[in-house]
């Protein structure tokens, strides 16, 4: 166990009943209202791939559905990895550093995608490895809510001025990442060292949550995160990912790129992401949602959930968007109801 992770025990931090390492809550559960006031949550459940060599930019590119070969290192950005079919086997969070870039997603996919990768690296002069564990020294940060900036500006020397901007010094990497209700995001990667002696002065106007908190302000930022349940399920524009910026339409071919690129220009999508709350705290992804229109098949799934603080979930919802008219219920036609919230982007944007 790291010193970090030592740390948050500490702290009285609550840990995944099947990982040791990776943090839930520290005893309490936020709600939306307590993120958009300030939250600084240790994020322990990312896995990284790291990719380097001559054309480690170049083989990325022809893989995921985002411009790999134009990536600064002041900038982070999303990209999607699919099935030839156009369905999301992983969604990343990517940037450069050094020689190095790296793609973040949830850890427990993180083997098997790197492996798969790993098969069509071919002849490419690019290597792939397992950065996880080589964070073990260090330790992420996430930070969301009003106070946040303020917060965080005490700690480093500058910040990203717009979303998905990146700045790296003595103090580590800070990347913005997008809004979440009303308010920046900053995932600051730093050493062990310096987050244990951070922690105490951010806790001073933020609240202390773990990885359950920062996937309730990823999903009230709108960005979809693939995970296990959800792997091939959804074409990208299912989950609004080109409307983050997720896939660039004039990069060359990847893996389901005709698909992705028919959905894009063929006919208005029928099918969307969008934010529900709903009382029943164990939803989760890949759970199915019913409409009252047509109560005998799932109009839609689970993307993403998280408790949210008031006894049920706050959950990303891809759903057949005319069903929005009717009575969506989660698990069965007689299950709870969902109840549908305002997305902070809106639907209908077209990529640049």
């Amino acid at each position: 166990m790291s010193n970090w992770i030592e740390h948050l025990a500490s702290l009285g931090a609550r840990f995944h009943q099947e990982e040791a390492t990776q943090i839930e809550d520290f005893g309490t559960t936020l709600s939306a209202g307590a993120l958009a006031e300030g939250v600084v949550a240790p994020v322990t459940d990312l896995g990284l791939i790291a990719v380097t060599g001559e054309d480690a930019a170049s083989f990325l590119h022809n893989q995921l559905t985002n411009d790999v070969e134009h990536l600064g290192t002041n900038e982070a950005r999303l990209a999607g990895y699919c099935t030839p079919k156009g369905r999301l086997q992983a969604t990343f969070l990517m940037w450069r550093t050094g020689q190095d870039i790296f793609l973040a997603l949830p850890r427990a996919i993180q083997p098997p995608l790197q492996k798969r990768l790993t098969m069509f690296v071919l002849r490419s002069k690019a290597k792939l490895r397992d950065a996880t564990e080589e964070a073990a020294s260090a330790a992420v940060l996430g930070l969301a809510g009003a106070k946040a900036e303020a917060a965080l500006r005490r700690q480093v020397s500058a910040l990203p001025a717009a979303p998905y901007g990146k700045v790296d010094g003595e103090f580590g990497s800070v990347l913005r990442l997008a809004d979440a209700l009303g308010a920046p995001r900053y995932l600051w990667i730093t050493s062990a060292e310096t987050a244990i002696a951070a922690l105490p002065q951010l806790r001073e106007t933020l609240a202390l949550g773990g990885n359950a908190a920062w996937r309730l302000a990823e999903i009230h930022a709108g960005v979809p995160q693939v995970t296990q349940p959800t792997q091939e399920q959804f074409v990208p524009q299912m989950v609004n990912f080109e409307l983050l910026g997720g896939v660039n339409f004039k990069k060359g071919c990847y893996p389901g790129q005709e698909i992705v690129a028919r959905s894009q220009y063929l006919g208005k999508l029928k099918r969307r992401m969008t934010l529900a709350t709903l009382p029943n705290a164990a939803a989760r992804a890949g759970d199915e949602v019913f409409s009252s229109e047509d109560p005998d098949q799932p109009s839609g799934m689970i993307v993403n959930a998280a408790p949210n603080g008031l006894g049920g979930a706050d959950a990303l919802v891809e759903i057949k968007l005319a069903a929005l008219d009717h009575e969506v219920r989660h698990g069965s036609a007689g299950g709870t109801t969902l109840s549908f919230l305002p997305m902070p982007y809106p639907l209908d944007a077209l990529a640049d």
